[in-house]
């Protein structure tokens, strides 16, 4: 099966936005339209191979050669920092990685005043980088969900977590301080595969490249 290509999605919304991307320029898996509990998909007539899972898994997928292409948030990649060849920013999924704080800290609070803070957050790599980058220290605590809830119960004074709407931060009295990174879903690639399948991959870039600028240009 060396001359398949196989894909590593993310469960969910964007693993639908993909394919439905991915069938404009012929890529396509009619054995995932079925309702099922599979990880494993295929297309054997068109030699490709999708498997579906967690966001966070798709670069060491990728990166260890049980995928050749991976859809992935910039929020992961810049987290992980995987030997990976990242050539498409396909334009969905967009959201922002941001600093929050409590709403009663808003008045009193002053970003360029900060020194030693603590923060609660899913991506320890990315924030301690932006604070060393300040000059500010800070006391890091990983969570796994529920980010909000730490400033509430007097975990952290702040967070840094992905906000899309803005909506759990306002349901929870919070307010966006500062914007660390836009964040979308980006294609990623095997370094390996990308030499020995090429010809397919390139194939495959040049596609998607095609229809995301066609797409921008009529949004413009």
């Amino acid at each position: 099966m060396n001359d398949w290509i196989t894909f590593a999605l993310p469960k969910g919304r964007i693993m639908q936005d993909s394919m439905e991307l991915f069938a404009q320029i012929g890529i396509t898996c009619p054995e995932m339209s079925e309702k099922s509990r599979k990880l494993v998909f295929e297309n054997a007539d068109l030699k490709l191979r999708f498997m579906a899972v967690r966001a966070t898994d798709v670069p060491t997928y990728v990166e260890y050669g049980c995928a050749d292409i991976g859809v992935v948030g910039k929020d992961t990649l810049l987290e992980q920092g995987k030997n990976l060849y990242e050539p498409l920013d396909l334009k969905f999924g967009y959201c922002r990685l941001v600093v929050a704080e409590p709403k009663s800290m808003q008045q009193s609070d002053n970003p360029l005043n900060w020194s030693n803070i603590r923060v609660a957050t899913k991506y320890p790599n990315i924030t301690e980088k932006y604070f060393a980058a300040k000059g500010v220290q800070v006391e890091l605590i990983k969570l796994y969900g529920s980010i909000e809830l730490a400033p509430l119960v007097g975990l952290s004074e702040r967070i840094v977590d992905l906000v899309s709407t803005g909506g759990t931060l306002k349901a929870n009295n919070m307010v966006e301080v500062e914007t660390i990174a836009e964040v979308t879903s980006r294609l990623i690639v095997n370094r390996a595969s990308l030499k020995t399948k090429h010809e397919r991959i390139s194939k495959i870039i040049d596609g998607l490249e095609k229809v995301i600028g066609d797409e921008v240009k009529i949004s413009l």
